[in-house]
Parts: structure tokens; C-alpha cells; sequence
């Protein structure tokens, strides 16, 4: 009796990994990743655009990245969220704000992962002229 429950476990443990390995996205799944596309330098009153790159790979039904956010100098400007049947696009996706500067910016961009959770937050510094 104990060899044929022994022989269950590991057929069992067996067919877990093989479907694992078989299905991409739960296989290879990570933290939702930023990085931010800003200029270097702007002038004071000038609007400049912020890019905020995502990368998630594994986005499905179960899986996908639940929120991305933009602060700036300390202040939320802007959050997109996501749900099983609203999902981002793609793995890799972009968002794109306008801002007016008004001194020296801060901009820091993140995103959570429904179930890994987020790889942490990107940051970029815009000086003025």
C-alpha cells in the first residue's frame, strides 16, 4: 500500500512540473518591471512628455500587471489599472504623460504584478535650465 501511494505522489509531483514547463506564462512569469524615458534637461514652463516602459511577461487571465503608477516630486500624477478581462496589451507596454515643469522633477514609476508583485521603482531626475 505505501509503494502504490509513494508512486502516486511522484506521479503526481511529475505531471505538476511537466504542465508547469508546458505552459509558458505560468512557467516563466516575473515582477512587473518600469524603466522612464524623460529628457536629461527642460526649461521652466516648457511641457515636456514622460514614457513609462513596462515589461511583465506571463500576461493572461490569472496573471497580469494590476497597476502602474507616476509620481512626481513626491505627488501621484497619474495611475492606470488593469483587471483579468482589462488587461495591458502586451508583455511590454508604454504610457505616456504630458507635464509642465515647473522646477527641477523627481518623476519615480512603478508597477505591481497581481501575484509576484512589482520588481520596484524606476527613477529619473529632470533638471531645468
Amino acid at each position: 500500500m505505501e509503494k502504490i501511494i509513494r508512486s502516486r505522489v511522484v506521479s503526481l509531483t511529475f505531471f505538476i512540473l511537466l504542465s508547469f514547463l508546458c505552459i509558458p506564462p505560468f512557467a516563466f512569469a516575473n515582477k512587473s518591471a518600469v524603466t522612464i524615458e524623460a529628457p536629461e534637461k527642460a526649461e521652466i514652463g516648457s511641457e515636456i512628455i514622460i514614457r513609462i516602459n513596462v515589461r511583465h511577461s506571463g500576461n493572461n487571465l490569472f496573471h497580469y500587471t494590476e497597476s502602474v503608477y507616476v509620481t512626481i516630486n513626491g505627488k501621484e500624477v497619474k495611475k492606470w489599472e488593469f483587471s483579468s478581462f482589462k488587461k495591458p496589451e502586451a508583455e511590454e507596454f508604454s504610457r505616456e504623460i504630458r507635464y509642465r515643469v515647473d522646477g527641477p522633477l523627481e518623476i519615480v514609476a512603478g508597477a505591481n504584478c497581481n501575484v509576484h508583485g512589482s520588481a520596484g521603482p524606476a527613477k529619473k531626475i529632470v533638471a531645468v535650465r
